[in-house]
């Protein structure tokens, strides 16, 4: 099969793939604290716990993903490298998952199944998320086409993404709640997305077409001092590794929680509300992810950057400015909400380039090591995302001890059990909740808003200060370096 016709496959089959892993993902990194504090009572010791767990849990996943990267960079089958860990893990992932969402426990007892549940996670997840991601740079080295995964492949994860962040708040919180509990709705959403996420990987486990060149690679040992020396011996890596982690920890502080909690004690418990809140924020986004490969032949990527940090700062800056002004609450609601959409594009832009930037460092340490240890630095991404994680984690629960939202969602949580248990109706859970909410202060609310606003775009300044003064693998080196190592090779450059 020749290259033309191989990609033309491969752009469709690979980006398929990830369309139920990031539904997966939504529900197990976005929603999971909020499904913990909703439907669980929790003393501030039961809270620490939980942040601790996932913190340590995520701290874990992240330094096992350059081990798993370099597991797959020497796993050698008639498969290739990357699918049998795809299939492995994807299969696991769906049986945590469902576990998790449908236990009955409360209490120490259900902190001691989250945490095995949650650390057992980000073992099965593992195995997929870098195998999946370090076929980008297997499946072609020509820039433009891998630009073209890399934006259809995000754009496919943001569906999927974005598919979780409408439906799962709608079908769980509120009068349109799955079995009149979120309780029993979040069981029955984690059995419905862990079987369509395997459905979804097949497109790319008997769809994609590697390259023959790359699959014939010898294997090479597993080995902490070569993975340290890869990360370490690529000067381009660590700095765009630094950039990724600080905008990552920006970016997923408002869809770690605190944006739906804020909404749900601001403007009411209604999952609709924060579907509506997610969906508009991702319009703009989707526009980029279509057009992306496009764009990035007129405009080149830190010009790109240096526009969309400041729609990023219209965005945020007018967002905070609707959120504080005494509007009547549902204009003020939908100026938030569509004020936020510029916000999100500028900062899911700088994902999308930061994505392309971490994977162009492979032919960098090629070039320098004469080695390309595609798994290895494809492990990166996910390392820094779950490392950052850990990070939005812990001050989304810092988060909720400052302004005491635990006083709220502890009584919330117990009207949801009363409700699944039968002991109360659904109108009059929500008639309950209602009284609930109306006891939250505007200190409370003003400074969750705050976290979700200011705080990221801070975040996103420094990461755009730093990958503009020490990233140099611009378009013009990157084709420089590609063509010498086609000269080293023999190849027609």
């Amino acid at each position: 099969m020749d290259e033309k016709k191989r990609n033309r496959i491969n752009l469709w089959m690979f980006p398929l793939g990830t369309v139920g892993r990031d539904m997966t993902y939504a529900l197990f990194t976005n929603f999971l604290l909020t499904y913990v504090l909703f439907t669980r009572q929790l003393t501030a010791a039961q809270l620490s716990a939980v942040t601790v767990i996932m913190v340590a849990a995520r701290v874990f996943d992240a330094l096992n993903d350059p081990v798993m990267g370099n597991i797959i960079e020497r796993t050698r089958t008639r498969f290739g490298k990357f699918k049998p860990w795809l299939v492995i893990g994807i299969l696991s992932t769906s049986a945590v998952v469902i576990a998790t969402f449908n236990t009955k426990l409360q209490g120490w007892s259900f902190i001691a199944f989250f945490g095995l549940a949650y650390f057992l996670h980000s073992i099965a997840y593992t195995m997929h998320d870098i195998s999946y991601w370090g076929m980008v740079a297997a499946l072609s080295s020509d820039a433009d086409a891998r630009n073209q995964f890399t934006s259809r492949a995000t754009l496919f994860a943001g569906i999927g993404g974005t598919l979780a962040a409408m439906l799962i708040p709608m079908f769980t919180t509120g009068s349109m709640a799955l079995g009149g509990s979120s309780m029993t709705a979040y069981g029955r959403i984690a059995i419905i997305i862990s079987v369509l996420s395997p459905l979804f990987m097949c497109f790319t486990v008997f769809g994609v077409r590697e390259r023959p060149a790359v699959r014939e690679q010898p294997a090479t040992p597993i080995s902490f001092k070569r993975i340290w020396a890869t990360i370490t011996g690529n000067d381009q890596l660590r700095w765009i590794a630094l950039a990724f982690l600080i905008h990552q920890i920006g970016n997923g502080l408002a869809v770690g929680g605190l944006a739906s909690t804020y909404i749900y004690l601001d403007f009411g418990y209604s999952g609709g509300l924060y579907s509506i809140f997610n969906t508009v924020g991702m319009l703009a986004t989707a526009v980029l992810m279509i057009f992306y490969p496009a764009i990035s032949r007129r405009i080149t990527r830190k010009a790109l950057m240096r526009k969309m940090i400041l729609i990023s700062a219209a965005g945020y800056g007018l967002t905070v400015l609707s959120g504080l002004l005494p509007l009547p609450t549902t204009v003020r609601f939908w100026a938030i909400t569509l004020f936020n959409m510029f916000a999100n594009f500028g900062q899911y832009s700088f994902y999308l380039i930061m994505m392309i930037s971490i994977i162009n460092t492979v032919e960098y340490n090629e070039y320098l090591h004469d080695v390309r240890d595609e798994a290895i630095i494809a492990s990166l991404r996910p390392f820094l995302t779950k490392l950052g994680s850990a990070l939005i984690v812990a001050l989304t629960s810092l988060s909720y001890l400052i302004f005491r939202v635990t006083a709220c969602t502890n009584q919330i949580s117990q009207l949801e059990s009363d409700a699944s248990l039968g002991v109360i109706t659904e109108a009059e859970k929500l008639a309950s909740i209602e009284g609930v909410l109306s006891t939250v202060q505007t200190w409370q609310t003003r400074g969750l808003f705050l976290c979700i606003t200011v705080v990221p775009f801070l975040f996103m300044l420094v990461s755009y200060l730093v990958y503009r003064k020490h990233y140099i693998l611009d378009e013009d080196r990157y084709a420089q370096i590609c063509k010498e190592l086609a000269e080293r090779r023999g190849e027609p450059v």
